[in-house]
């Protein structure tokens, strides 16, 4: 990759394909969507290959997008994003080490508990999800991203362009940059550079208080960063 004369500077990458583990969920076919729309080649990954096929075409023929099995989606993606629920979070990468090896893997888990006060950041104990994804994948390029996009936002027909900045966070430079031009494929949306895979915490814990926000103001919010 070219050396940057700034920091808005961004690789090409609409020549990658991505992979979404955990597809099936409203995150992971909303990220799909998206991705397929910006004219990406989109594998949706989960357990089930039929569920997975049925989640993809819940988007639209018209997309293009395929389902298969966790395995198979890993292998099919160029870039892979974990979105599975934080219980299965570590099962699942340590199943897929190898397929997943010398690929970037961008993790936008988010480990929350909830009670009847409402939702509270779990403790990780390799420090967050995405740490514990840099743990078990070291032969990985880990990269932490979209933690605080809306699904509802995402999966919206009437929403052209998503008002919102992706905080991305890592410790390898151009894996960073990818996923920061990554993001910014989706209409509206601004990949901004977040620190380093250590500071993921208070990224990921963040979701808390932004459910809290939309709760109360019955709004689907994320994140802008001002001054960039």
């Amino acid at each position: 990759m070219a050396e940057q004369k700034n920091p808005h500077d961004l690789p090409d990458v609409g020549g990658l394909s991505v992979a979404v583990l955990g597809g099936t969920g409203d995150q992971g076919r909303g990220l799909a969507r998206r991705f397929a729309l910006a004219g990406h080649d989109v594998v949706i990954g989960s357990r089930s290959a039929e569920r997975a096929q049925t989640a993809a075409e819940s988007l639209g023929a018209g997309l293009g997008v395929r389902g298969a099995d966790n395995a198979t989606a890993a292998e099919q993606g160029d870039v892979v994003i974990v979105a599975v629920p934080w219980d299965g979070h570590k099962e699942l990468l340590e199943a897929l080490a190898d397929r997943l090896a010398d690929k970037i893997v961008v993790d936008c888990v988010n480990p929350l508990g909830f009670d009847k006060k409402g939702p509270y950041a779990l403790v990780v104990e390799e420090g967050s999800a995405a740490q514990q994804a840099e743990a078990v994948l070291p032969r990985s390029r880990v990269v932490g991203a979209f933690h605080h996009v809306s699904a509802v936002t995402l999966l919206d027909p009437e929403v052209d362009k998503v008002d919102l900045d992706v905080l991305v966070l890592g410790d390898d430079r151009e894996a960073t940059d990818i996923v920061r031009a990554l993001a910014s494929r989706i209409p509206g949306v601004r990949g901004i550079y977040g620190g380093r895979l250590r500071n993921a915490h208070q990224v990921e814990a963040f979701t808390a208080n932004l459910i809290a926000v939309n709760r109360r103001y019955k709004a689907h919010a994320g994140l802008r960063i001002t001054d960039v």
